[in-house]
């Protein structure tokens, strides 16, 4: 994660000690707090997925001769950079209230989108692939 989005992590830190109804939220540090929780939760199904699709290509891996096995590197590293794609992505978003209290609305919001759509991708190639 680059560093904007641990500052903006950190103005949601103080009212995590508070339980937020994010069905209701009304003030925008409510709102951001209940998009940083929606992203995180994201996050945890990305995770899972990853791991599913690790595991398929570890599996292909070892059924290959060394000099054809890769699959699990190569998804190590288009992983990473997917993050990377992601993060910066978000900051763009973010610009559209940069420097305001919904910054961070709009980012976690952001987040939270490309997560589940990658999830959804890694989810689909597991499916539709695993099965080889």
């Amino acid at each position: 994660m680059f560093r904007p989005l641990l500052v903006l992590a950190c103005l949601t830190l103080p009212a995590a000690a508070q339980e937020v109804d994010c069905k209701n939220a009304v003030t925008q540090m409510d709102m951001n707090q209940c998009a940083y929780a929606d992203w995180e939760a994201a996050d945890a199904g990305l995770n899972a997925a990853y791991k599913r699709a690790m595991t398929l290509l570890k599996q292909w891996d070892a059924d290959l001769p060394k000099g054809e096995q890769g699959g699990a590197a190569a998804l190590k590293e288009v992983q990473r950079a997917w993050i990377t794609f992601r993060d910066k992505a978000c900051e763009v978003e973010g610009y559209a209230m940069k420097g305001g209290s919904a910054e961070p609305l709009l980012v976690y919001g952001c987040m939270r989108q490309l997560t589940e759509d990658r999830t959804g991708q890694l989810n689909g190639f597991v499916d539709n692939y695993g099965s080889f």
